[in-house]
C-alpha cells in the first residue's frame, strides 16, 4: 500500500497526529476539558463550510475557525467560572448551527463533506500535510518548553499563578494549540471522531500509568497504534479511516480495562489462598 503516494501522506499525517493528539488529550482530561475537542471540531466544520461558500481554501478556513473557537471558549470560561461547562455548550451549538446553515447555501457541498465528517485516506492534500507538520512541530515545542508551568496550570491554577506563571497567557496559548490540533486532525479521522483520537488514548493511559510522564508515553503509544492499525485496516477493507481508528482505540481501551479486572481478581485469589495457607500452618 505504500506504493501509493496518498497512503504515504496519510501515514505521515496520521503519525504526527497520533503523537500530538493523545499528548494533548492527557492535559485536556486532567483539566476536565475533554469536550473542548469535540466542540472545536464542530466549529472547524463551520469554518470548512464557510470557506467552501466563499470559495476559500476549506482546510485553512477550518483551521482558523478552530483557533478562534478555542480563544472564544477560553474567554467565556473566564467569564463563567462557576459554570465551566457552559462555554463548551454555547460554542458547540453555535458552531454546529452555523455549519448546517452554510451547508444549505451550497447544494453540492454536502456530498464533498463526507471526507471531512468521517475522514478519508485520499483527503490528505499537500496543503493539509504541511498544516499538520506545522501543528505537530508547534505542539511539541510548546509542551517541551512550557512543560513545568503547564504542569502546574493543569493541576492547580491558583498555585501556578502564585508561582509566577502567566496563567491567562498560558491558558489562551493552550486553547489555540487545541484548536490547531483539532483542525489538523480532520483529514485523518474526520470532524465527528476527532475527540476519539484525543480522548481514548488518554483514557487508556490514565487507567494504567503510574505517573504523569508514563501517562503521556502510554497515551502516545496507544494513539500511534490506533492510527497506524486503523489506516491499514481502512485501506484493505475499504472503510472510513476515522471510524476504523476510533473503533480500534475503543477495543484497546476495553481490552485494557478487562485485563486490569482479571489482574485484580487474580491478585485477590492469591491473597485469599495465602491467607488460608497461613491459617492452616498456624
Amino acid at each position: 500500500m505504500f506504493d501509493y503516494e496518498f497512503m504515504q501522506r496519510a501515514f505521515w499525517a496520521g503519525g504526527l497526529i497520533g503523537i500530538i493528539g493523545p499528548l494533548l488529550g492527557v492535559y485536556l482530561m486532567l483539566r476536565r476539558q475533554v469536550l473542548m475537542a469535540d466542540t472545536l471540531s464542530h466549529v472547524s466544520l463551520a469554518g470548512v463550510a464557510l470557506g467552501s461558500v466563499l470559495k476559500l481554501n476549506p482546510a485553512l478556513s477550518g483551521f482558523m475557525a478552530a483557533v478562534i473557537g478555542g480563544l472564544v471558549i477560553e474567554r467565556l470560561r473566564r467569564l463563567y467560572r462557576t459554570y465551566s461547562e457552559l462555554p463548551v455548550a454555547i460554542i458547540m451549538t453555535s458552531g454546529l448551527a452555523l455549519a448546517v446553515v452554510l451547508m444549505s447555501m451550497k447544494q453540492n457541498l454536502s456530498k464533498s463533506f463526507s471526507s471531512y465528517l468521517f475522514g478519508s485516506i485520499v483527503a490528505v492534500s499537500d496543503t493539509q500535510l504541511r498544516i499538520i507538520e506545522i501543528v505537530a512541530a508547534a505542539g511539541l515545542i510548546f509542551f517541551i518548553v512550557l512543560r513545568r508551568p503547564l504542569y502546574s496550570l493543569t493541576f492547580e491554577e491558583e498555585t501556578a499563578r502564585i508561582g509566577g506563571v502567566n496563567v491567562g497567557l498560558l491558558s489562551f496559548s493552550f486553547a489555540v494549540l487545541t484548536g490547531m490540533t483539532v483542525a489538523a486532525s480532520m483529514p485523518v479521522v474526520g470532524v465527528l471522531l476527532v475527540s476519539a483520537l484525543i480522548v481514548l488514548p488518554a483514557s487508556l493511559a490514565l487507567r494504567v500509568a503510574s505517573g504523569f510522564v508514563s501517562a503521556i508515553a502510554v497515551s502516545v503509544g496507544a494513539g500511534l497504534t490506533g492510527v497506524f492499525g486503523g489506516l491499514t485496516a481502512s485501506y484493505y477493507i475499504n472503510t472510513p479511516p476515522g471510524g476504523t481508528i476510533a473503533l480500534l482505540l475503543l477495543v484497546l481501551l476495553l481490552v485494557t480495562i478487562q485485563a486490569q479486572k482479571l489482574a485484580v481478581r487474580r491478585k485477590r485469589r492469591i491473597l485469599v489462598q495465602a491467607s488460608h495457607e497461613d491459617k492452616f500452618e498456624f
